[in-house]
């Protein structure tokens, strides 16, 4: 690894991955003018996805998943949160959950579900949105929450989709449930989705074009972390750029992720998210790092666990063959290096593997970089040479824990032991001298 800089793996906190058919037609109805709001009201949008999501079995659900996770596991991703939403009833909410958790046995990455029920109006409503949300809160979220399939509750409140009141109401009952909360917020316009999300004390609000300087304020003494989503502002042509300025001024974390999904962001790459968020809103480099790492962990909640570098938190690693973290910011095709002698990189949690396309791996051994006191990985981003302990195989009783790369003929799920190691120290990126 001589050289190669090291990362926490990847964290992609906000994405709509589970969900059944496409919806190419309304790209080419944006090329020709019509808006994301004007197709939403026409029919499209959101509603488009759910007959063709209702339509698919789990299985089915699983198998178009798969793909888009594998995209994102190619390039360093070892978190990454599913939303439901395009169910719209209880019955097929809960199988995109189910398959959104089937998803993570079957690659090794952790996954982290969102209820997100309160997504948009069904047919069936009949343009009753308050007997809709008497729905979701009176019957789906128990069912969900009895049945242990979400970690967080979201509601996209919009003009296209739920008031303030209507978006309360779904928030209440969640917390009585005990789970916590997530927003679209003030994506399309100001509705004041920032101040709400902080009133709940929620882990993010997401979006967040129209935010003004008032709820700015409010997510920074609540603590909420704002999730800037460059895929859609570009995918849509959105014009009005979250005020990253004002975050920067009352010290709201910002993450970023890549919101994939099948109509506004139809992004698989969050290494291109990170470009984005440079580019299109001008986050620094540390910004954008610390955006799909720290603050992605943050704005799921389980900072505590992962997302840095640092002792006790899950050994979940991407190692990069670069020579500045600039470079992680440019979309050409970067992918993860292999630290010598094998054919991919590696985390503690389920052996999380990151290869590039086209590349088999043989023989892959779990643990990197486990605890020693001795070793002097610094915050500084510099290291002095690493004890020759740190690289070796470690020892496992009784046989060796081994498996190949997804998609490949004789992978198996559940290949690893889940094993809880410590980290060398606490940062969130480091680099390893050469020696």
């Amino acid at each position: 690894m001589r050289g190669r800089w090291i990362t926490p793996g990847l964290v992609d906190c906000h994405t709509h991955l589970v969900f059944g058919g496409n919806r190419a037609h309304e790209f080419e109805l944006r090329l020709q003018g019509a808006s994301y709001e004007e197709i939403a009201r026409a029919g499209g949008g959101i509603v488009s996805t759910v007959a063709a999501t209702r339509a698919s079995s789990e299985a089915e659900l699983v198998a178009g998943a798969l793909p888009r996770l594998d995209a994102l596991i190619g390039e360093g991703v070892t978190t990454v949160e599913i939303k439901s939403g395009y169910g719209l009833n209880t019955e097929t909410e809960m199988r995109q959950l189910s398959a959104a958790r089937a998803v993570g046995r079957s690659r090794p990455v952790s996954i982290r579900t969102t209820f997100l029920g309160a997504h948009a109006l069904p047919p069936e409503a009949d343009g009753d949105k308050d007997r809709y949300i008497d729905l979701v809160c009176r019957e789906m979220l128990p069912a969900v929450a009895q049945a242990g399939l979400a970690d967080a509750v979201d509601a996209f409140m919009e003009g296209i989709a739920f008031s303030r009141d209507q978006t309360a109401r779904v928030f209440r009952a969640a917390k009585a449930l005990g789970l916590p909360v997530k927003l679209h917020a003030d994506q399309l316009s100001n509705l004041g989705g920032a101040a709400l999300a902080s009133e709940f004390s929620a882990l993010s609000a997401d979006h967040l074009e129209h935010t003004d300087e008032a709820g700015v304020a409010a997510m920074a003494r609540a603590g909420t972390v704002a999730v800037l989503l460059p895929g859609a502002f570009y995918f849509i042509r959105e014009t009005t750029k979250p005020p990253v300025e004002l975050f920067r001024a009352h010290g709201v974390n910002m993450a970023l992720a890549t919101d994939c999904n099948p109509g506004s962001s139809p992004l698989t790459s969050l290494l291109l998210a990170m470009n984005m968020g440079a580019t299109l809103f001008r986050m620094t480099v540390a910004e954008c790092l610390a955006g799909v790492t720290r603050e992605g962990a943050r704005a799921l909640g389980i900072l505590g666990e992962t997302g840095t570098l640092e002792a006790g938190k899950w050994c979940d690693l991407a190692i990069w063959d670069i020579d500045r973290p600039a470079e992680l910011d440019l979309p050409d095709g970067l992918q993860p290096a292999a630290p010598p002698g094998v054919e991919g990189t590696m985390s503690d949690r389920d052996a999380s593997i990151v290869v590039s396309p086209g590349r088999s791996a043989s023989t892959i051994w779990r643990k990197c970089l486990p605890a020693r006191p001795s070793c002097s990985i610094r915050r500084s981003g510099r290291a002095s040479r690493p004890h020759r302990p740190l690289l070796r195989k470690p020892r496992v009783r009784k046989r060796r824990f081994t498996a190949s790369i997804p998609g490949s003929e004789n992978w198996r799920r559940n290949a690893f032991r889940r094993t809880r190691r410590r980290c060398c120290s606490a940062t969130s990126l480091c680099r390893i001298a050469a020696g």
